[in-house]
């Protein structure tokens, strides 16, 4: 049991807001500042915070309570409040699936990839479950609702994305290798 909590609990800070938003930032800068391709930091940028977003749209609509930690037996990240439906930290972890394999496609990668951004997610549904800030039903929500603002996102960044950068000077937005 020792093990397991340790793993949700660094689930719990790896998947949150402040490490999560370090994390989108550091690839989509690397992207950038790296491989020199702006369209691609700007698209992996956009396209990880968009379970984020989801979710906070549907928590202000809903307003669900969280788990009351008075009445579980060990509470190890008691919250409060009624943000608990959908799952902010599986929504990322979603999304974030969607980004690195959006990054992998058409590489020998894809595949393993896209399985094991399947399986983080789980795992990190897995563990808000565990810890006991959310019900079932919120984690479940969380991969509609992140699958949904992704394929939202793509939809639009395939039909605006390209006269947007346009729009940009060609030194920003030219990968290294076609320049």
């Amino acid at each position: 049991m020792a093990a397991l909590t340790a793993v949700a609990m660094v689930i719990n800070v790896l998947f949150g807001p402040v490490v999560g938003l370090c994390l989108i930032a550091a690839i989509a800068l690397a992207l950038w500042l790296v491989r020199r391709d702006l369209p691609k930091a700007i698209a992996f940028g956009l396209t990880a915070c968009s379970g984020w977003v989801a979710s906070e749209v549907f928590k202000l609509i809903i307003a669900r309570q969280r788990p009351n930690p008075g009445l579980l037996f060990d509470p190890l990240a008691p919250e409060t409040g009624s943000n608990s439906f959908p799952s902010g930290h599986v929504s990322f972890a979603v999304a974030l699936a969607f980004a690195v394999y959006f990054l992998s496609r058409g590489t020998r990668w894809s595949k393993p990839v896209a399985a094991a951004g399947a399986a983080l997610a789980v795992i990190v549904a897995w563990s808000r479950v565990y810890v006991g800030v959310h019900y079932p039903t919120d984690v479940i929500a969380s991969f509609l609702a992140a699958s949904a603002a992704v394929v939202l996102l793509a939809g639009l960044w395939n039909r605006f994305g390209p006269r947007l950068l346009d729009r940009l000077p060609a030194a920003l937005t030219a990968p290294a290798s076609r320049r």
